[in-house]
C-alpha cells in the first residue's frame, strides 16, 4: 500500500521559516518525480515547487520568488519544502504528490498557517 505522510506544518510569524516533510512507502520512490501543492479554503489546488527523479532538476511557481526550496533524499525516501520569508497568503494545506509515471500518489497534506 503506497502512503505519503506530510509533516512539519504549524504556525508561523510573517517572515518565519518553515520545513515540511513528505515521507513516502509502498513504492520506488527514486522513481517518482515529486511535487507540492497548496490549496487555501475555497481556492484551488495549486503547484508550489516539482522536483526531478534524481533531485537534478526543479520549478517553482512563480509566487514563489526564490523563497522555498525543494528537495529529496533518496535514500529516506523524502521530500522537502523549505519556506522562508513566510506571507499570511502562504496559509494553505501542503500536499505532497509522486508523479511522472502512473498511478499518481497525493497525501493527505498538512496545514500551514502564517499569522501577521
Amino acid at each position: 500500500q503506497v502512503r505519503l505522510v506530510e509533516s512539519g506544518g504549524g504556525l508561523v510569524q510573517l517572515g518565519g521559516s518553515l520545513r515540511i516533510s513528505c515521507s513516502a512507502s509502498g513504492l520506488i520512490f527514486s522513481t517518482y518525480a515529486m511535487s507540492w501543492y497548496r490549496q487555501a479554503p475555497g481556492k484551488e489546488r495549486e503547484l508550489v515547487a516539482a522536483i526531478s527523479t534524481n533531485g537534478g532538476n526543479s520549478n517553482y511557481a512563480d509566487y514563489v520568488n526564490g523563497r522555498f526550496i525543494i528537495s529529496r533524499a533518496n535514500r529516506e525516501n523524502t521530500v522537502y519544502l523549505q519556506m522562508n520569508s513566510l506571507k499570511p497568503e502562504d496559509t494553505a494545506v501542503y500536499l505532497c504528490k509522486a508523479a511522472g509515471r502512473l498511478p499518481v500518489y497525493w497525501g493527505q497534506g498538512t496545514q500551514v498557517t502564517v499569522s501577521s
